[in-house]
């Protein structure tokens, strides 16, 4: 048993009010929130925060953690020409080796920010999921094969795989799959009840172009083929007219943001303070390293909040506390973590400790605000898992050095620029 103490609790359990209550976790699972007792049980270890904040973890609710191998290779280009003739042409040269070594790299880079689990949607699921595993990191899996008995095998394999991986079934975009492959992981949702994600309007030529194939946005095509019976939702949602935010509304699915990589790309900006008006679910996401280029929801938070006021030409656009609430307990409810969503007894034990004696974390006056506008992947100084400390104090706990990592990862790059 693990237990927090002397510090104070964003428990994200029914609000954002702040208390003094302990936190003790037992295994993979909260086991206590509330007031010091008087008789204590025999603790493995009692972490004193000396007045630090203890809250759930963020949840990267869209990423491509092993694109980590091309940060910085494809810059300044739109996203179109940035997939299509620089990224593509590298990923075929990815190998399950490769993709194992850049998640490890990305793994890295999640705990120091304090993100407790990431939805990963990327090539060679195998590779991600040991890398995870052997990390201590949780994910949820994302992607598609393409053939329907392949589909089936990774939803069924993925979802019995190890307590910290699961799989909810997507395609990546419509414009990168054939009807009859979407058609196929839409029968895989319904015959699972299960919620479906893709990428979803990100850019209007995405959006044209599927009016024009389809008569039909992405949005709608996919609600036609019964796709989000089951939930689920949308990475980006850019280019959303007023019967793409109808059904999202209609059918209880998820906006899933990613504003740092949306306006690297110049794709837009997600009207996120129109869909909150709607009532649509928010969550939050980076992207790729490659189209951000970090991994970072604090940045993530602060983007999504100021650009809509720019947006808006509203200061009180898009109320930052509502944002901190996508970026933890939205983004778990979201990915399906629904047990990682607050700190509460009984939930996993996915929990981050923010530093509040830092600059730029005072004077102490609202902490969920300071958080979104204030804060930095600086103020986070432990990162925990499943009730494994797995980043503290600037160290790692993952089963391997960070400069055996660093290292398996540029050679993998060298090797791949070079072929």
């Amino acid at each position: 048993m693990i237990r927090f103490f002397n510090g104070r609790l964003l428990s994200m359990d029914g609000g954002l009010d702040i208390t003094e209550d302990e936190v003790w976790t037992d295994g993979d699972k909260i086991c206590y929130v509330g007031p010091q007792k008087d008789e204590l049980p025999a603790f493995g270890r009692q972490i004193d925060l000396k007045g630090k904040l203890l809250m759930p973890g963020f949840k990267n609710a869209h990423t491509h953690s092993g694109m980590s191998f091309c940060r910085s290779l494809a810059d300044d280009v739109p996203l179109q020409p940035w997939l299509f003739e620089q990224i593509f042409p590298l990923e075929a040269k990815l190998t399950p080796e490769r993709v194992y070594a850049f998640t490890r790299l990305a793994v890295l880079e999640y705990l120091s920010g304090g993100v407790t689990a990431a939805f990963d949607m990327y090539y060679h699921r195998a590779a991600i999921a040991a890398a995870c595993v052997d990390s201590g990191f949780r994910c949820v899996l994302c992607g598609t094969n393409g053939t329907p008995e392949a589909i089936e095998d990774e939803f069924v394999r993925f979802n019995s795989y190890d307590k910290l991986i699961s799989l909810l079934p997507s395609i990546h975009a419509e414009y990168t799959t054939s009807l009859e492959d979407i058609k196929a992981v839409a029968e895989l949702a319904k015959r699972h009840k299960a919620p479906f994600f893709t990428h979803n309007a990100e850019t209007k030529k995405e959006v044209d172009e599927c009016v024009a194939r389809h008569g039909l946005t992405p949005t709608e095509l996919f609600d036609s083929l019964g796709m989000f019976e089951y939930g689920g939702g949308g990475f980006h949602c850019v280019w959303f007219s007023e019967h793409d935010i109808e059904i999202f509304k209609k059918r209880g699915l998820w906006v899933i943001s990613c504003p740092a990589s949306n306006a690297k790309l110049a794709s837009g900006i997600a009207p996120l303070a129109r869909y909150q008006a709607a009532g649509l679910n928010i969550a939050l996401g980076t992207d790729g390293p490659s189209s951000n280029n970090g991994l970072d929801m604090f940045r993530e938070m602060y983007l999504a909040c100021v650009l809509q006021k720019l947006q808006n030409m509203d200061a009180a656009a898009c109320d930052a506390g509502d944002i901190l609430l996508a970026a933890c307990s939205g983004g778990a409810r979201a990915i399906g973590l629904g047990d990682c969503d607050r700190v509460a007894p009984g939930k996993q034990a996915d929990l981050i400790v923010i530093d509040l004696d830092q600059p730029n974390m005072r004077p102490i006056i609202n902490i969920p605000k300071n958080l979104v506008y204030s804060g930095s992947r600086e103020n986070v100084v432990l990162t925990m898992v499943a009730g494994r400390v797995l980043y503290e104090n600037g160290e790692y706990f993952v089963g391997a050095e960070p400069g055996k990592i660093y290292e398996d990862a540029e050679r993998e790059l060298k090797a791949m620029l070079n072929e």
